[in-house]
């Protein structure tokens, strides 16, 4: 028997998927966080048992029956949603501008949210225990729109070094343009040493009429794959600062399976989704979570600005979340046998690697911080830049080429490539050396990487 064509409202219901948005341009873009509908009952345990995230990815936030019985969710490519009616239109608006109680449901426009986003949040918040996620168009928009919704004139933000070149950039670079000052400190840092740093940021922002707005972190660091100590993080903000500023972690290269930042004392933790959760190195995107009250403003923030995840590629992630945990166990599999080839190797100096850990220090962050070494490291091949050039042309599996977490092993040469506009000094003091070459292990068969290794380090 065919299926009843649905209502309009019925359409729309089945889709909105029993999470729903609503942003207008008349709504502040700073301080009204956007409405979204209470989502429905979801089977996440049985006979008491936790379902685990790779369970809950098949089909957490979407029922089949309500898209005439499709098992995966289809793609919504539309840039507007309809209203049943003129009358249903007014109250739509109504709720959203506060001339009615009760606030306002349903999706409006494609640059607030659409459905293929909203499960693709749900799904994402489930990895790191959030209560809540936004998608982005990249790694890159979810950090400055995030840093932009956090940040006025006068105000400083703490961070651990080093960051990624842009995030570093960005912070040192453009946000200054607009009285937005900075203070930064190693990746290993003490509680001691953070209680210091964040007293001389509240001073610094005193002294700027501004508040220290947030506390930024990368761990492990990118390239040199430093920890950073989050619990003593929130141990420092707690004592020094107003618990109002939040902690916002880049967990790109641990999570969502090795490491857990929001357990940690983190608020915030930020993704850049190209890496391991794409994982195939055909999209860009970017996420971050934590709860309510720290996404509302950088929600409504994302909505006036733009820079959500577009559909298709909010469904490519989809697809890819129900594999995360198989491609990051591999790869991390892999890295490990890659890495004790590596270790004691003639023509290699040294490895940023987590599973060989030499620091006391580290090692003690390592321990109640991480669930695995992950698959990306730092090679310090003997020699400087003309030696890691040579070992990088001499791959023939491995690919040149930057970014990381995908299927296939990806090997670039950071101080040239992507850490190239960070000044000489500031390298040297990061460890960014000219022969560091950062190695993202993919999931080939790890005998046949070990070869590769082995004849690329023979040229050097």
């Amino acid at each position: 028997m065919a299926a009843l064509p649905l209502s309009a409202p019925a359409f729309l219901g089945a889709f909105e998927l029993g999470r729903a948005i609503a942003m207008t341009d008349a709504t502040d873009a700073v301080d009204t966080p956007t409405p979204r509908r209470n989502p429905k009952p979801e089977a996440k345990t049985i006979n008491g048992r936790e379902l685990k995230p790779s369970t809950l990815m098949m089909g957490h936030g979407y029922d089949p029956a309500l898209s005439e019985g499709s098992l995966k969710a289809p793609i919504f490519l539309t840039s507007t949603f309809a209203f049943e009616n003129s009358a249903a239109g007014k109250r739509h608006f109504e709720g959203i501008t506060g001339k009615r109680p009760g606030g306002a449901e349903g999706l409006v426009y494609s640059r607030f949210n659409g459905p293929n986003q909203e499960i693709l949040e749900d799904r994402l918040a489930i990895w790191d225990g959030a209560e809540d996620a936004l998608s982005f168009s990249s790694g890159m928009t979810a950090i400055t729109v995030m840093l932009l919704a956090y940040c006025n004139a006068g105000d400083v933000i703490v961070h651990s070094g080093p960051l990624y070149a842009a995030t570093e950039g960005f912070v040192a670079k453009v946000l200054s343009k607009f009285g937005i000052t900075y203070v930064d400190f190693p990746a290993g840092a003490t509680r001691e040493e953070l209680d210091a740093v964040l007293e001389k940021a509240k001073a610094q922002a005193a002294d700027n009429g501004g508040k220290v707005a947030m506390v930024y972190l990368e761990s492990p660091a990118n390239p040199t794959n430093a920890l950073v100590d989050v619990e003593a993080v929130k141990e420092a903000r707690d004592a020094v600062l107003d618990r109002d500023c939040p902690i916002a972690i880049d967990n790109t290269f641990l999570g969502p399976l090795w490491s857990r930042p929001l357990d940690h004392g983190a608020d915030i933790v930020v993704y850049s989704l190209t890496k391991y959760v794409g994982g195939h190195s055909d999209l860009v995107a970017g996420s971050i979570a934590g709860a309510k009250k720290w996404m509302d403003p950088v929600r409504a923030l994302r909505n006036t600005m733009g820079g959500i995840a577009d559909p298709n590629t909010a469904w490519m992630l989809m697809r890819s979340l129900e594999t995360v945990e198989l491609r990051m166990q591999r790869a991390g599999e892999n890295a490990a046998k890659v890495c004790a080839f590596l270790k004691d190797h003639p023509k290699v100096e040294g490895l940023g690697y987590l599973g060989f850990i030499e620091d006391a220090r580290q090692q003690d962050i390592y321990d109640r911080h991480c669930k695995g070494a992950g698959s990306t490291f730092s090679l310090f091949v003997k020699g400087g830049e003309e030696e890691a050039f040579r070992f990088l042309d001499a791959m023939k599996i491995a690919k040149l080429a930057v970014s990381l977490g995908g299927t296939e092993t990806l090997a670039s040469c950071p101080a040239a490539m992507t850490h190239l506009s960070v000044p000489d000094e500031r390298k040297a003091q990061l460890g960014i050396t000219p022969n560091l070459v950062r190695i993202s292990i993919g999931i080939e068969d790890p005998d046949d990487l070990i070869a590769d290794f082995d004849q690329a380090l023979a040229a050097v």
